[in-house]
Order: structure tokens, then sequence, then C-alpha cells
């Protein structure tokens, strides 16, 4: 299973990423954390990405494309090649690259997992992380900033994979567990098709209507 995670700020990308990961005992690629750990080893990319940290720039997209690549090639040569992937694409020219990387590599993704929430929502979880971890600059002004950010750059990527026919989307608005579990239920029973489907005979998926089949009320 090659799943790639498409959501807001505060949906639970990473909570649901490692969940997944475990299920199906694939890598759990998240590329700020491969960042992160690339600059604590001053690893010649971690050299490359403290750089432009210092000048105060984003870190460029050839630059974390190529530890993806990496981490992709990995993957199929001694996990499976199965994965999930986030943290990127944050855009269209992202999506695209990341797309050619997948096909060169015979590893494009079988899912994109889009979570679902409303930015209240996600406010809300944002402004009570921020006060749990002492984030004094994560304030809602900044907040309600990154979302629309997300909006206007991020979430065309959703109907690009629409289009695709690989596109998933579930209510990331639920308690935890139940979001995993229906997370997991559509995976399970995608696992042992997503290989025999070609891309032009898929169609997008829409969970968020099935709360009650999860255990909401």
């Amino acid at each position: 299973m090659r799943v790639l995670l498409v959501a807001p700020p505060g949906a639970g990308k990473g909570t649901q990423g490692a969940l997944i990961a475990t299920h199906f005992d694939i890598p759990h690629i998240a590329t700020g954390d491969l960042l992160r750990e690339h600059v604590a080893q001053r690893s010649t990319l971690g050299n490359a990405v403290q750089e432009h940290l210092n000048r105060g720039e984003l870190v460029p997209d050839e630059i974390v494309l190529d530890m993806v690549r990496t981490e992709l090639i990995d993957a199929k040569e001694h996990r499976g090649g199965g994965y999930v992937l986030d943290g990127v694409p944050r855009n269209m020219t992202q999506a695209r690259a990341l797309y050619q990387v997948g096909l060169d590599l015979d590893m494009t993704a079988n899912v994109a997992l889009h979570l679902k929430a409303d930015d209240d929502e996600l406010t809300r979880r944002l402004l009570a992380r921020a006060a749990l971890e002492h984030r004094s600059d994560d304030t809602e002004e900044v907040i309600r900033r990154r979302l629309a950010l997300y909006h206007e750059v991020t979430h065309p990527i959703v109907d690009w994979y629409g289009s695709r026919g690989i596109l998933v989307s579930v209510d990331a608005m639920r308690p935890v567990q139940h979001v995993a579990r229906q997370i997991l239920t559509a995976l399970e029973t995608m696992s042992t098709l997503v290989d025999f489907v070609p891309e032009s005979a898929r169609r997008s998926i829409d969970l968020t209507g099935l709360g009650a089949a999860f255990g909401d009320a």
C-alpha cells in the first residue's frame, strides 16, 4: 500500500500516518522529521538545509524531493515497496514532480488520503496544542493565516488527485480512533485491488458521510 497524506494543519496527519504505517508495516516518511534528522546529524543534505534556514528561506523543492526519492528507494529495496508519505506535496509543482519520481521508480501512490476538517475546529485544536506545548508564536492570527495558505496553495492538489481517481476523503473532525478505524477499513479493502486496477479505471471515494457506521452518534 502506497499512501499520500493531504491535510490542513491540525487535522491529525502525523497521528494517522503513524497508525497506517504500523498497521501495514510500511515506512512513515514524514519529511519534516527527516529534515530535522539530517540537520541534527549534520549530513551533506542537513548542511544544505541549514544554510537555507539560516538565510530565512524555504527548503527548495529539489532538496526535499531528493530526500523523498532516497526514502522511496529504501522502501522499495528493503521494506516491500509500501509507504505513507507525510509532508509533501504542498503545492501543484511538488505534486507533479513527486508523480514523476513515482513513475521513475514504479512507486506511484495508490491512494491520496484527504483528511477534511472545518477551519474553526482546526483553529481550536492548534490553539490547544500551542497552549500545551507553550508555543506562544502560534496565535489565532498565525493559525488562520496558515489555514488560508493551505486552502490557496495545497488544497488544489485534492482536485488533481480526484481527477486521477486515487482520492479517498475522510472526515477528520471525529475522534481519532473513529477516523483511524474508517481509514484502515477503507485501505484494507482497497489493498488487494489497487495493484490490479489501472488509474484510468479508478474513481475517487468520499467517506465523509459514513460517520455512523464507524461509531459516531
